[in-house]
């Protein structure tokens, strides 16, 4: 199962690579991970997504982690309401028919960056179920040349 994590912590040199060694170290893969300063700039949140096969495990990472000296707070969000977005920057050459690819962007909601007579750069905001399908959807329309993605920010309602 798929885990949502925040987790508030100073914002000091070094924390981050403690953390992910703490996940590392006990085999899990981090699938997700986005960092960002607070409205207090000596803080950070970091938004953690990890597959745990082992609940157990992934338990005592989180107590792990509540006991690091930088840690202010961890919360595990999945099983919580919450809201989470990820942004997407998708290039993809232009299909033969274009009315195919506009009907595409509005109904996804996103935005054209950049259109030159080969390619086109499209920026979109959403959760992670819906980028996946705004991705599998342009890759019916057209050839996907380049996929940047911010991976998932969380906060619970």
């Amino acid at each position: 199962m798929k885990h949502t994590i925040s987790v508030l912590v100073e914002n000091k040199p070094g924390v981050l690579a403690r953390i992910s060694g703490l996940f590392s170290a006990r085999g899990f893969n981090i699938d997700s991970l986005a960092v960002g300063e607070t409205n207090d700039p000596t803080m950070s949140r970091m938004t953690i997504v990890a597959n745990a096969p082992d609940e157990r495990i992934l338990e005592q990472i989180k107590k792990q982690l509540n006991k690091l000296i930088d840690v202010i707070s961890v919360v595990d969000l999945t099983r919580r309401d919450f809201f989470e977005r990820e942004l997407l920057l998708i290039k993809v050459q232009n299909p033969v028919e274009s009315k195919s690819l506009s009907a595409l962007i509005g109904k996804y909601a996103a935005t054209v960056l950049s259109q030159e007579d080969t390619e086109t750069i499209i920026e979109a905001v959403g959760t992670y179920a819906r980028m996946n399908e705004l991705v599998e959807a342009l890759k019916g329309v057209g050839t996907v040349k380049e996929l940047v993605r911010t991976g998932r920010i969380a906060i619970g309602c």
